[in-house]
């Protein structure tokens, strides 16, 4: 069951183009070659004579770009994740709209984006407060929400959203189990049944949780997308532990700044990011590389989460990342010891059981 919230609306936005009228053409404008370069030198002038503080009061920064975004919130309970992925026409969009911590939640603040809320709301989900009290705390106490997009998943994957009456159309959002999807200057509704078509079908096919991320990313632009065009994408995953060795909860913390196909390039940049740091998840889930191939980094991984738990021996100085008769031995020990089926494959739910023992052993001190 999905809510969602969207639509075009009349408003007179209409501003005249500095092009317009007689008086302020170039030089074939009535002002004349010499009195235009005396207007312009009297004009470049009047900017040194603006105060710098001026310039830089809060509110006063009309010339920041509105964030026109499509995003996706998400959280897996079960798996431990909470995550945000998003794509603009706006440079290092990924460094502005998302803030997510593991056992916490994860929050996108777009449009007009006030990123106060992103310290702001994780330290009151952090306290116990609910999405819905997260949304409605900001739309209490910010007096632009009304120029404000943003969604929020609570450390339960309860989520709430909102977008403002005044934010740029096409905008909306769309809330389902587990998700929202979220967008502004968009091409229409579409986008956003596109993006959460694409999550469910691979939150339900049992794709590795990122790449639920990137493929609703990527539905949404085949859909229309933001449609001014395309600059930044970002992708923030957290998961306890899930950072570099185990030190923070940075799963995958991956942005592509400036490029003309963004959502492809974080795309190919996360596949590398998983190949290297988190072999074990990215090979195994789908099945693009079989666990009997004689070697690979998903077989280093392997063993060395078995040696983790107590089950295998290897050493990743010069030990072999070979799926050899020890491996397959050190994996069917521990499937025995869980109680999982025994057989020489490491399938999803093996994984996680495995990843889920060493992390327990490494947190405890007992391995």
């Amino acid at each position: 069951m999905s809510r969602y919230v969207g639509g075009p609306r009349q408003r007179d936005g209409t501003r005249r183009s500095i092009e317009e009228g007689p008086h302020c053409g170039p030089w074939g404008s009535p002002l004349g070659p010499g009195l235009l370069i005396r207007a312009m030198s009297l004009w470049v002038i009047s900017l040194w004579a603006v105060p710098l503080a001026a310039q830089d009061t809060p509110g006063n920064h009309h010339d920041t770009p509105p964030l026109s975004t499509f995003s996706i919130v998400a959280c897996d309970l079960e798996e431990g994740f909470w995550g945000v992925a998003i794509q603009s026409r706006v440079v290092s969009a990924g460094s502005i709209v998302p803030a997510a911590r593991a056992g916490v939640g994860a929050i996108a603040t777009q449009a007009l984006a006030n990123v106060a809320y992103k310290d702001e709301g994780l330290r009151l989900l952090e306290e116990g407060a609910s999405a819905e009290e997260v949304r409605d705390h900001f739309l209490r106490t910010d007096e632009g929400s009304a120029r404000r997009q943003f969604a929020v998943a609570d450390r339960e994957c309860r989520i709430a959203a909102h977008t403002g009456e005044s934010t740029t159309d096409w905008t909306g959002h769309r809330i389902g189990d587990g998700y929202s999807v979220q967008g502004n200057i968009l091409a229409g509704p579409e986008v956003l049944e596109a993006m959460a078509g694409a999550y469910e079908e691979a939150r339900d096919g049992g794709w590795p949780f990122g790449e639920r991320l990137l493929h609703a990313l990527k539905a949404g632009q085949a859909a229309g997308g933001d449609t001014r065009g395309m600059q930044g994408a970002g992708l923030l995953v957290v998961r306890d532990g899930g950072g570099y060795q185990g030190g923070d909860d940075r799963y995958a913390d991956l942005r592509v700044e400036d490029h003309v196909e963004p959502i492809l390039e974080l795309e190919r940049v996360y596949d590398v990011w998983m190949r290297v740091f988190h072999p074990a998840d990215h090979f195994v889930p789908r099945g693009r590389m079989a666990v009997s191939a004689p070697a690979g980094p998903h077989i280093c991984e392997l063993r060395r989460l078995l040696t983790a738990v107590g089950h295998d021996e290897f050493h990743q100085e010069g030990g072999s990342c070979a799926f050899d008769e020890a491996a397959i031995s050190a994996l069917k020990a521990f499937q025995r010891a869980e109680g999982l089926p025994e057989r020489p494959v490491l399938d999803a739910e093996t994984a996680r059981t495995l990843r889920d023992a060493a992390r327990e052993g490494t947190r405890d001190g007992t391995r």
